[in-house]
């Protein structure tokens, strides 16, 4: 192949690896608006752990739906799997229990604080450098998020006083913004979903163990309509879905970039609760969620 040919080749998979991102940062911003009206109705370990056997096995049907060529050594090094699919419930899990309090769009805001993490564990665990324009657009998005989730108070910013919702939610953005570099570095050419699935399955299995009590206690049968429309999209969109997505990306742009789109999220949390019928936020949040969108363009910039 001629540079000239492997450099275009290099740009259409950037591109598609873009393209993921941007549909991933619409699908977790539902997770958000459904997960508030539901986080006070299950135990977080209950929901994430079904949501995790359910995520496994639509990715199991899609996987023996298209029969995929098999690529590198996907049964190998299982610990891979057990290592990722821990991590990622521990962000599910936080997440569930931090919107028990935290409103959505100040939990979408947390959120955008991701990339900021994951620009430090990529440097971390990959030595992926970050460029002055690229620290530039983060510092900038991370006041932008810090704006919203303190709804233009200066004095509470400066005090970092939040509510327990967001810092639990905190918490676990920490885990998310490691999965995502993680991925890379444990990488050994498997086929995306066959890999998420292993992820998955590591994650049910371990879910199950944990929070056996809280699942046993749930009274499934007669939890309310909202909890089994929550459960269901964020399985199968918010978990299967973005799961392929975020690998499927990290493999073609840097974690920074990956995460960068997470600055999406607040924006596209705003939307949906107005189609919802809540009343928008104030005017006041808006010179936030105008930063995070200029640090996304800056940080897409090749």
């Amino acid at each position: 192949m001629t540079a000239t040919a492997q450099t275009s080749q290099t740009r259409r998979e950037s591109l598609r690896g873009h393209a993921a991102m941007l549909l991933f940062s619409a699908l977790v911003a539902g997770s958000f608006s459904l997960g508030v009206r539901s986080a006070n109705l299950i135990d977080p370990a209950a929901i994430t752990a079904a949501r995790f056997v359910l995520a496994a096995g639509v990715i199991g049907g899609v996987i023996l739906a298209m029969r995929p060529a098999p690529t590198g050594q996907p049964m190998s090094a299982p610990w891979r799997n057990v290592l990722l699919g821990a991590v990622f419930s521990a962000y599910f899990v936080l997440m569930f229990e931090g919107l028990k309090t935290a409103p959505a769009v100040s939990a979408a805001a947390v959120f955008t604080l991701t990339p900021v993490m994951s620009a430090f564990f990529g440097w971390l665990l990959m030595r992926q450098r970050m460029t002055l324009r690229m620290a530039m657009a983060l510092t900038l998005g991370g006041i932008g998020a810090l704006w919203v989730i303190f709804r233009g108070d200066l004095a509470a910013m400066a005090r970092l006083e939040f509510g327990r919702g967001e810092a639990v939610y905190l918490l676990g953005c920490t885990f998310h913004a490691l999965y995502t570099p993680l991925v890379r570095k444990l990488d050994r050419g498997e086929n995306a979903a066959v890999f998420t699935l292993g992820t998955l399955t590591a994650g049910a299995v371990l879910l199950t163990i944990w929070g056996w009590g809280a699942i046993r206690a749930t009274d499934w049968a007669n939890l309310p309509a909202i909890v089994w429309v929550t459960l269901i999209y964020v399985a199968v969109f918010a978990s299967a879905a973005t799961l392929v997505l975020v690998q499927y990306a990290t493999l073609r742009l840097p974690a920074a970039k990956v995460m960068a789109y997470t600055y999406l999220t607040p924006a596209w949390v705003i939307a949906l609760e107005a189609l919802l019928g809540q009343s928008l936020p104030g005017a006041i949040i808006l010179p936030g969620i105008a930063a995070t969108v200029a640090a996304l363009a800056l940080l897409l910039r090749d």
